[in-house]
């Protein structure tokens, strides 16, 4: 069964790239915050039809969740706007190798500490030379 996450994974990270090509396109000719707004408005549209006829949770809850735990959505806000003003300057490849190194050494500062219920997981000289090889893998791109 773990081979199927790794699989969607995987094409998450494809997508990513996809999103950033196109939105870095949309953003040329609509405006960068106009292609966020965009971005995000279709993706309540759509979300709200699966939810509306897949979803099982119940979001009143969200009240009673860690008010910590509703910053998501602000992070989403960041994340897609430097990804659409980044791409057009440095290339898809470049922000998406940037991107990974910056969630690597998040990750990594996140469960070193346990912070956000997450295990808590001590930095190794591995992680630190896959975070190395990926700053490596980013120059040789450039």
């Amino acid at each position: 069964m773990r081979p199927i996450y790794y699989l969607l994974a995987l094409l998450a990270g494809a997508a990513l790239s996809f999103e950033g090509a196109i939105y870095a396109e949309l953003g040329k000719s609509i405006g960068q915050v106009e292609t966020s707004f965009y971005n995000f408005a279709m993706g309540t549209i759509i979300v709200g039809l699966l939810w509306l006829f897949f979803g099982k949770g119940d979001i009143t809850h969200v009240r009673r969740a860690p008010k910590w735990s509703l910053l998501g959505g602000l992070l989403g806000v960041v994340y897609l706007t430097s990804i659409v003003v980044s791409v057009p300057f440095v290339g898809v490849g470049v922000t998406m190798v940037a991107v990974i190194i910056g969630q690597l050494i998040m990750s990594m500062v996140i469960e070193h500490y346990g912070w956000l219920g997450s295990e808590p997981t001590r930095v190794n000289k591995e992680k630190i030379f896959a975070v190395l090889a990926m700053t490596v893998s980013l120059l040789l791109i450039q």
